[in-house]
């Protein structure tokens, strides 16, 4: 969760598998997938936009590999990644984006934002894959 600085507002705003819940808990990670086992979606980000702190401009959602230099992996190799918005009251998809590119070296990936203008959240496709892993967004954000 990303300040007007485009800066992790706390320790507390970011959110992964060892911190699994926001302030206000506004962002919730239900837990995290490390096989990749299973159908549907592996994993879920709840967001409740009414609960983000006025000092958040910014949700930026971010795919990792688990342990992905010492298993040897890569994006290249996952198949059918990408996430989706859904509605929690109705469940009706509002959008889903997929992965399509070839990030065969990326061990992480900036798949969107949720983002403020004008006092309204809108939603961003971005695709931008690094591979540093998670250690790489830190740095960007921090």
């Amino acid at each position: 969760m990303l300040g007007e600085n485009r800066k992790i507002v706390s320790d507390q705003h970011f959110v992964f598998y060892n911190n699994l819940k926001s302030p206000n808990d506004a962002v919730v990670h239900t837990g995290d997938n490390q096989t990749g086992d299973g159908d549907g979606d592996d994993e879920q980000i709840i967001v409740d936009l009414s609960r983000v702190e006025a000092s958040v401009n910014e949700i930026c959602i971010v795919v990792t590999i688990h342990d992905a230099i010492s298993r040897n992996q890569n994006f290249g190799q996952v198949r059918n990644s990408c996430i989706r918005i859904v509605d929690s009251v109705s469940n009706e998809e509002l959008l889903k984006y997929e992965l399509e590119e070839d990030f065969s070296i990326e061990t992480a990936v900036e798949f969107g934002r949720i983002y403020k203008r004008n006092g309204e959240w809108k939603f961003e496709a971005v695709g931008a894959g690094m591979k540093g892993g998670l250690e790489d967004y830190l740095k960007k954000y921090n």
